[in-house]
């Protein structure tokens, strides 16, 4: 069976809200039904809470967050023999091999962060929504000489990018003090850019394919973060990121169709001809984007 993320992500997504709702609204009810007192004067006046350690994480808060982003992406590129094609079948297996390759970009991430949390006792139940960079860009090339053709040779260029991340999450967590350990998991969306060419030696083949798509996926996590003073917090943070896989097709091969004359003793020669399309040679991108996020922060608790 095969695994449905998109409904994953409408779960995870669709939960990080209804959480967020429910404690904005429990707060509000909370704070509506807490009675009022009168002083000496006859004067109402609205309650003093003092603060406990059983509400030290309790409440909304906002902050900043810096740090690195390791991202990992199985790019491959393949084509299709045929008949009418320009690729003999041999060459058509040395593409399929070649165009297998691994992408590890690394790079900055950092941005914004809103959430609320709720305390009761050490359990500490909340959710964040985060926004901010996540630059990471790297190509991979590879190629080799065509078995039926040699020396004439071909190369495959592939390279992905991305710019920034956003995720909803809900969090949940047990405070010790001013310390709190936690876990999270959610909805997490980020754009893909992929662009990959072929070319080659024997007739000046070229063919491009590219796309740019924003990709909702899932994200799974865990942290601690560490009070300082009444309104102060630090934090540290792994979230792992899966964006699954993207494809696209083309049929824009185009090269210079060759004739090739042998003489005795000596090795062929390849005579080039015009410009010739060999759209049955369908070409296949895909790309997956997978990150590995440490983050730090820094949240202001109101």
């Amino acid at each position: 069976m095969k695994f449905n993320y998109k409904n994953l992500v409408i779960g995870i997504a669709s939960a990080s809200m209804a959480v967020l709702l429910t404690i904005t609204a429990s707060s509000l009810v909370i704070n509506a039904q807490t009675p009022a007192t009168a002083d000496n004067s006859g004067a109402s006046t609205a309650p003093v809470r003092a603060a406990s350690d059983s509400e030290t994480w309790k409440g909304w808060y906002v902050g900043v967050y810096g740090g690195g982003t390791f991202n990992r992406s199985n790019v491959t590129t393949s084509t299709i023999y045929s008949s009418t094609g320009y690729f003999a079948q041999t060459s058509v297996t040395a593409i399929n091999t070649a165009g297998v390759q691994k992408i590890k970009p690394n790079g900055f991430t950092g941005g914004g962060t809103f959430g609320y949390n709720h305390q009761t006792g050490a359990l500490v139940v909340g959710a964040e929504l985060d926004f901010g960079a996540m630059n990471a860009n790297e190509g991979v090339s590879s190629g080799t000489t065509y078995p039926c053709c040699s020396p004439a040779r071909f190369t495959i260029n592939q390279a992905t990018k991305t710019r920034w991340l956003l995720t909803a999450r809900p969090r949940v967590g047990v405070a010790v003090g001013n310390a709190m350990i936690y876990g999270t998991g959610g909805l997490a969306v980020t754009d893909v850019n992929y662009a990959a060419t072929f070319t080659d030696t024997y007739g000046n083949a070229t063919e491009s394919a590219a796309f740019k798509k924003n990709k909702a996926g899932w994200t799974l996590g865990g942290g601690a973060e560490f009070k300082v003073g009444t309104n102060w917090s630090f934090k540290g943070e792994y979230l792992y990121a899966d964006f699954g896989n993207t494809d696209v097709s083309s049929t824009n091969l185009n090269a210079t169709s060759v004739s090739t004359i042998a003489s005795l003793g000596r090795t062929a020669s390849f005579i080039p001809g015009p410009s010739t399309a060999y759209a049955t040679n369908v070409f296949t991108h895909s790309s997956d984007v997978r990150t590995n996020n440490v983050r730090f922060g820094i949240n202001y608790h109101f």
